[in-house]
């Protein structure tokens, strides 16, 4: 199974009950109900394990059925919409794909 892991701070004087706000209200149903996505979060880190501050602000993980699919999905232009709203909120995001070794 294929997870898109997405690393990513908010852009400078961003507010994060906004981005949070936005999310739950648009980013979170909105790639949930694309049909490659098994099950799309998001993560507010907190720290990390050691206690020290976390280099990120935010993690999302996207579980897809099939990375092909989900290409092909997002080109839509309601994601592209979606795409374009997650830049205004998300400074230089780092989309990493994965394997479940599972």
């Amino acid at each position: 199974m294929t997870t898109v892991v997405v690393l990513f701070n908010l852009h400078p004087g961003v507010k994060a009950e906004d981005y949070e706000r936005w999310a739950r209200a648009s980013d979170l149903p909105t790639v949930n109900r694309l049909k490659a996505v098994r099950r799309f979060t998001v993560h507010k880190a907190t720290a990390l394990l050691n206690g020290n501050p976390s280099p990120y602000q935010y993690v999302e993980l996207i579980d897809l059925t099939s990375l092909e699919d989900f290409r092909a999905e997002v080109k839509a232009d309601a994601i592209q919409a979606i795409a374009r709203e997650f830049r205004q909120f998300a400074d230089a995001p780092v989309f990493m794909l994965t394997e479940s070794l599972s």
